[in-house]
């Protein structure tokens, strides 16, 4: 199911949107709030639609550095879902466009797609505990249009990027389990100017 990305379609959760173009495409723009100045938190645009559980969320992302981004700032963009009524649990799968294929550093290139859980389980959380399983890299860079695909199966998730035909993150045991539902956001964070085109939400159950 195409879903149109009219703001009336979601709710700015800890963001401001707004509905412009791109390209000449309608697309909805996403900012992460000012006074919130940590890391994977609740900030996104939430669809208002049917609840999500299990199927296969497609969007289309392009993200670029704000005039006033921070030095750590990566382009961070991605989606949000099984969102909770309250805002207080999610899962997340998000991309770092400046670590990816312009980045000279090996390890920052290492880190160029990120899955978390919300609350606890940040990219801080997994790199504190030496966990590696969450994070991979990407062929990715600003000021690109990069096609996303999330397939959610129960605990399971396998996240593709720009049409590939393996995922580059698979996640075997997401941290909430295989039984919530809950809403579909698009996600960004410190420093991001988030696009999003051609968002489509197939539902398994």
């Amino acid at each position: 199911m195409m879903i149109s990305l009219d703001t009336d379609q979601f709710n700015a959760v800890n963001t401001t949107i707004h509905s412009t173009h791109l390209d000449g495409c309608p697309v909805l723009r996403v900012v992460k709030g000012a006074k919130f100045m940590e890391f994977d938190e609740n900030t996104y645009a939430r669809y208002t639609g049917r609840p999500f559980h299990n199927g296969i969320i497609r969007v289309n992302m392009f993200s670029r550095l704000l005039p006033d981004a921070p030095d750590f700032a990566r382009g961070f963009i991605g989606i949000a879902y099984r969102i909770s009524d309250d805002n207080s649990s999610f899962e997340s799968f998000y991309i770092r466009p400046t670590n990816g294929r312009s980045c000279p550093d090996p390890v920052r290139r290492s880190h160029g797609c990120q899955y978390f859980s919300y609350p606890g389980y940040t990219f801080s959380y997994f790199r504190d505990h030496h966990i590696t399983d969450y994070e991979a890299p990407a062929d990715i860079d600003l000021n690109e249009w990069i096609p996303v695909k999330a397939v959610i199966q129960d605990e399971r998730a396998d996240f593709y990027l720009n049409d590939q035909t393996q995922p580059v993150l698979t996640v075997k045991n997401m941290k909430h389990g295989k039984d919530p539902k809950g809403a579909v956001g698009l996600f960004t964070d410190i420093g991001t100017e988030a696009f999003f085109k051609d968002l489509e939400i197939e539902y398994f159950d």
